[in-house]
């Protein structure tokens, strides 16, 4: 964000001014939302929601059936218009998520002796949301 829009919406937060809201961080909190409980449905624990690091941000960390300490990315779409979620999901992107998890399983009371990144696309077909899990995007 620029230096200037920063600095005016801290001005309006300091005045008590609503903050104006994006709607696509709407469609990633019900999104990371969904995930979340589908998951914990199929017998995960989901530790931490949007757990911030100077590396980025996790949607979602949480252990699996097999106890593997795993974050999930949630990448919400309501059309195709701007690329599928899987493909927003690059290099960069994927090195910002490895750090943010080695982070968070160094400030973890537990040893992690495996770490895992997943991936989970929400996307609306035909007026209701798929959700799909594509599994070990990255592993260490």
């Amino acid at each position: 964000m620029r230096p200037r829009r920063r600095a005016f919406r801290a001005l309006l937060a300091s005045r008590g001014a609503p903050r104006m809201t994006d709607p696509r961080h709407e469609l990633g909190r019900r999104a990371e939302e969904a995930t979340a409980r589908w998951l914990a449905d199929a017998g995960w624990q989901i530790l931490e929601r949007r757990w911030r690091t100077p590396h980025g941000e996790l949607d979602l960390v949480g252990t699996d059936p097999a106890g593997v300490l795993v974050a999930i990315e949630v990448k919400g779409r309501r059309s195709a218009r701007a690329g599928s979620a899987i493909d927003a999901v690059d290099v960069r992107r994927l090195h910002r998520l490895r750090m943010a998890l080695a982070a968070y399983a160094r400030t973890s009371a537990r040893a992690w002796p495996d770490l895992r990144i997943d991936l989970v696309t929400v996307e609306q077909v035909d007026g209701s949301w798929r959700l799909t899990r594509l599994p070990v995007i990255d592993a260490w």
